[in-house]
């Protein structure tokens, strides 16, 4: 019931938006009557334009701000002339999806209401609701308020939820249907892992080409709240630090380090992460790099403790033939994890290829061999689509 109520509510905004403002779809690239490509190459996936357009709160510098705002003869307050919305639509036709030996038409496979934009000067929102993700409703994921260049500054604050590994690789912004799987385990019945949790994030550019990333977070995921209104369960806050560095125009590494505490049934598990990631460019070529390492001192939560350590990762090959020009693309992944705890261990190989119809419509095929994990020695088959407007 509580579920169905949150569609009937996303529906109606979603109703009310596309018939009073429909111009404002999609949000960034109608704002500025740009395309999508500025900050794409191919969308979802973020070029270093659409990085920096990020960080700067959505705004492009050079553009004139006032005229993005409703003039009501009050100069203190800041009211949006149009509410910035978007669609993100996915649809799938598979094949021996987990393991079942039968075709099925998996679409749509999620629908997404995105808003994102400047409220006042140096201050910005972002959130999406799923309104149907794999046919449930799931919520909101990414909800966050940003401040940018604090104390006239390169330092810019986050608060809200969000996922841990942004700093890192963004899940949201991959090409492939397979996941990073590794920013998404969880040991034992620990709620920790990269994917989203509520917190704040600082980050801080320098002109080196020194970017760092601080996050203080529940480390409880984004769960309902307790019956005391709660989010976190624990007196515990975790910390994440995060640093990279440019090498040269085309080279790119970076380090992370995680450490948290979490209790439960009074009883307490520490664990820490590090991780090195890079990203190699060149010419129509990008390789992306993740590994981490994780140990838990008791994931399980039990009288005895006992300690797990989890090591995976994964490599992307992504092929651009003209660059940002490109009409297709493909690209290859390797997932892998490895675990004290069994069932956790994952491996996998990905082949996947793209074409765009449009620079807002992209029609992939994929192909998914799976050596370890729940589904071992089988391969799946996806058709599908991927659009936003």
């Amino acid at each position: 019931m509580k579920k169905s109520i949150l569609f009937l509510l996303a529906l109606l905004f979603l109703l009310q938006v596309t018939a009073s403002h429909l111009q404002a779809i999609p949000a960034f690239a109608r704002k500025y009557r740009m395309s999508c490509k500025t900050c794409h190459t191919p969308f979802p996936k973020l070029k270093d334009y659409g990085d920096e357009f990020a960080g700067n709160g959505f705004v492009i510098a050079d553009k004139d701000a006032p005229r993005y705002y409703v003039d009501t003869g009050d100069d203190f307050l800041s009211l949006l002339r149009e509410m910035p919305i978007a669609l993100r639509l996915e649809g799938y036709l598979t094949y021996n999806n987990a393991n079942t030996s039968q075709v099925d038409f998996t679409s749509p496979y999620l629908l997404k209401l995105l808003s994102g934009g400047e409220l006042a000067k140096n201050f910005a929102y972002y959130f999406y609701f799923y309104v149907s993700e794999r046919g449930e409703v799931a919520g909101i994921e990414d909800a966050f308020l940003m401040f940018n260049n604090l104390f006239s500054t390169p330092l810019d604050f986050y608060i809200g939820q969000f996922q841990v590994s942004d700093p890192l690789f963004k899940r949201e912004l991959r090409l492939s249907l397979e996941d990073y799987q590794i920013f998404r385990t969880r040991v034992g019945q620990s709620r920790i892992n990269l994917a989203y949790d509520r917190g704040i994030m600082l980050t801080y550019g320098l002109p080196s080409g020194t970017d760092m990333a601080l996050e203080v977070l529940n480390g409880t995921g984004i769960g309902e709240a307790n019956p005391f209104r709660n989010f976190d369960f624990d007196k515990y806050k975790n910390f994440v630090f995060r640093i990279s560095q440019d090498v040269s125009n085309s080279f790119r590494v970076g380090g992370f380090g995680y450490s948290g505490k979490e209790e439960q049934q009074n009883t307490l598990n520490k664990l820490w992460m590090l991780a090195a990631d890079a990203t190699v460019n060149f010419e129509q070529f990008e390789l992306n790099f993740q590994f981490v390492r994780r140990s838990d001192s008791n994931p399980n939560f039990l009288r005895f403790p006992q300690e797990i350590k989890t090591s995976g990762g994964f490599a992307e090959l992504i092929y651009l033939p003209a660059g940002d020009d490109s009409k297709w693309y493909a690209l290859g992944l390797l997932n892998w994890i490895a675990s004290d705890q069994k069932n956790l261990e994952y491996s996998s190989a990905t082949l996947h290829y793209g074409r765009m119809l449009r620079r807002n419509i992209r029609l992939i095929a994929e192909l998914n061999y799976f050596f370890e994990g729940p589904y071992e020695d089988h391969a799946r088959l996806a058709l599908g689509f991927v659009t936003g407007f």
